[in-house]
């Protein structure tokens, strides 16, 4: 309680009166200002913006800032197709057909060029090229029988080793035009199969050298040999060793097309030495129809050749480790 002294003085709040003086009136308490949503934009380009008061407007760029942020949110695969990858193909040229086949015509071209000026060196050296063609001969006698004979005979002596000649710039020509479009686990291939196919076709030269022509001659030249005197002419001798030769070779590619075939998925070792008797059976007939000649002798060590050589493309495949694809 307070004391007797100041309790006359002191007045309740009902007894107090209304101050009428304006002066004497206490100042109202400003209103606080309306607030507005903050804008995330706004407030992390600003930094330091306070919470009371009004953020202005996001700038043009920042609206593209974000516009190109949700635009790289969407997923790719449901805008456009993923799009294949520069290096998958490091050597592709874009050209339409026309173009396509107006390379190919001016490369067939530069070969056939290059034939016709292999075929001409050899012409020149044609004399020698026909006595060592006609070493697995000995004392055979060889006629002329027609007028001409004898150059029709030397045009198709330099024409095939010229061809032998052209041979590495014709594949430069064909990896040239087919290079492009292949990719890079198929470019690994190319140099092992050019290697390897140029080794291959002069193995096949020189197995025909020195195994069916000297074996077939044997053979021909014995039989009857105590009924007619062989006398030969030059031109269906030359014919007889030149297709052999070249048949030969050609049958020698046999395992870099295995080599190939695996490496690319399209078959496996297993697959291939299951096949083996339509294997003896088709060495058979290419053996039949390669060789220029009837005598059966010719057509078994080239069958029997191509059966090894098949044998050998498995060995290479099953070494390789390659397995066929999977769809």
């Amino acid at each position: 309680m307070l004391p007797p002294a100041q309790a006359q003085f002191q007045l309740s709040p009902r007894d107090t009166p209304p101050l009428s003086d304006p002066d004497l009136q206490p100042e109202a308490a400003p209103a606080p200002a309306p607030l507005s949503p903050p804008s995330v934009s706004a407030g992390v380009q600003a930094g330091t913006t306070s919470e009371h008061q009004p953020l202005p407007p996001p700038s043009d760029a920042s609206a593209a800032r974000t516009a190109a942020a949700e635009v790289s949110a969407v997923p790719v695969s449901a805008t456009a197709p993923l799009p294949r990858a520069d290096n998958e193909f490091p050597g592709e040229v874009e050209m339409t057909l026309v173009e396509h086949l107006e390379e190919l015509r001016w490369r067939v071209l530069r070969s056939l060029l290059a034939v016709v000026i292999g075929a001409g060196l050899c012409l020149l050296f044609v004399r020698p090229l026909v006595r060592w063609l006609e070493m697995p001969a000995a004392g055979i006698r060889f006629l002329q029988l027609a007028p001409g004979e004898f150059l029709l005979v030397s045009l198709k002596v330099a024409g095939y080793a010229g061809l032998t000649l052209a041979l590495p710039w014709v594949l430069f020509e064909l990896l040239a035009f087919v290079l492009p479009g292949l990719t890079r686990r198929e470019r690994r291939l190319v140099a092992p199969a050019v290697a390897g196919s140029s080794l291959l076709f002069l193995a096949g030269l020189a197995f025909a050298w020195w195994a069916l022509v000297p074996a077939a001659l044997r053979f021909l030249v014995s039989y009857g040999a105590d009924v007619v005197e062989p006398i030969w002419s030059i031109e269906r001798y030359l014919d007889f060793v030149l297709l052999l030769m070249v048949a030969t070779a050609l049958a020698f590619q046999l395992p870099v097309l295995q080599l190939l075939l695996g490496a690319l998925g399209l078959i496996d070792a297993p697959t291939m030495l299951r096949a083996w008797r339509w294997v003896v059976l088709g060495s058979a007939l290419a053996g039949a129809v390669l060789t220029p000649s009837t005598d059966p002798i010719t057509m078994l060590l080239l069958g029997g050749a191509i059966t090894a050589l098949y044998l050998v493309g498995v060995g290479l495949v099953a070494m390789s480790g390659s397995r066929p694809a999977r769809a």
